[in-house]
């Protein structure tokens, strides 16, 4: 099965995503036909390329090996994306594949947009986060010590390959940190703009059986639907001066802990949930939403097994680390807060009034 979605960036900007279960031979005939003709570098995680190389016929010349982990989107595996692009002879003309997850489509991604004022790449990401997440809409950046993202652009791909064959090899940790950004989507989607309702909220409840058993045409469907929303709030506002804040939802107290442990506890679908978890119980007890609501979304996330985080962490750091976060402003902390069922709206409070929350 394949669904193709169309991605509209402005007037000059379109490109489509592919979301397959077809097999790898298929996939590494596509590869080829997106570089024919050109000079091309893969970037491809060291998991990723242990587990799957013998697929592909990737020269050897051509690769760059990134190890796996958050902490290696860094300066460090920027600087040899660039290097190895020059070593090859890339010109703006070739292209650069990044074939891992979200790490590797980030600094691959950041890395493009600045090779030569711009490079051609294409994503395939191999983990059901970076499928719904980090894979689609431009974001691309590395993390210095001082928080995460912190120095990025927004690029968009020329193509997004999503083959749900690679899901097969995650663990159940990785693959429970996707259904965190997935659930995500379910909380925020009336407030997406999609002019076509997707009842993501009422698929995840019904469906979650099929889901947690990794049933292709189910995760194929769930990843369109959150693709769909996806696409409509970046083709709205790519680089987040107002609607793209609310796919932010779950993030800001996510990234301050991802920070705290040096991104080594938590995987960033993890860290998402508790940012939920967190912002909706403060909404519930501060009137934005009703018992229901907040009932409803809680038996959700029982459904896929998640519970709020039991471990403490210091108020004031946690605190200090969001001041530093880019979508920080005017001195305020920004919360994407849940106000009617499958709708937010973006709630700044100084930080004082966090470090009580």
């Amino acid at each position: 099965m394949r669904q193709t979605l169309d991605v509209q960036i402005g007037k000059n900007c379109n490109y489509q995503i592919d979301i397959t279960d077809s097999t790898f031979a298929k996939l590494n005939q596509e590869i080829d036909e997106l570089s024919a003709d050109k000079n091309r570098l893969i970037v491809i995680s060291k998991k990723v390329h242990k587990l799957y190389i013998q697929y592909f016929n990737f020269k050897e010349s051509e690769l760059l090996i990134l190890p796996d982990g958050e902490s290696q989107k860094n300066l460090k595996n920027y600087l040899k994306i660039i290097e190895k692009s020059a070593e090859l002879g890339l010109t703006r003309s070739d292209i650069i594949f990044a074939v891992g997850g979200g790490v590797v489509g980030d600094i691959t991604g950041f890395a493009a947009s600045t090779y030569m004022r711009g490079i051609k790449f294409v994503q395939i990401p191999t983990t059901l986060l970076a499928a719904v997440d980090s894979s689609v809409g431009g974001k691309t950046a590395i993390d210095l010590p001082y928080g995460k993202n912190i120095l990025g652009a927004f690029y968009q791909p020329e193509k997004v390959i999503i083959n749900i064959n690679f899901f097969e090899t995650l663990d159940k940790k990785q693959f429970m940190s996707g259904i965190g950004e997935v659930l995500k989507y379910a909380f925020i989607e009336n407030s997406c703009g999609y002019r076509i309702p997707q009842f993501l909220f009422e698929f995840l409840t019904l469906g979650y059986e099929k889901i947690l058993a990794c049933e292709p045409l189910t995760l194929i469907r769930m990843i369109e639907y959150c693709l769909n929303l996806k696409i409509a709030v970046v083709s709205q506002d790519e680089k987040e001066g107002g609607l793209r804040k609310v796919l932010n939802f779950g993030h800001t107290l996510a990234h301050a802990l991802e920070t705290i442990t040096k991104y080594k506890k938590y995987t960033h679908g993890e860290a998402v949930v508790y940012g939920m978890f967190f912002i909706f119980e403060w909404a519930y007890k501060q009137g934005y939403i009703s018992y229901s609501y907040y009932r409803l979304s809680l038996d959700l996330f029982e459904k896929y097994g998640f519970k709020p985080l039991s471990q403490k962490y210091s108020s004031v750091e946690l605190t200090e680390i969001m001041k530093r976060d880019k979508k920080a402003s005017s001195r305020k902390i920004t919360f994407i807060v849940p106000n009617e069922k499958k709708e937010v709206c973006e709630v700044m409070l100084p930080p004082k009034k966090v470090r009580e929350m």
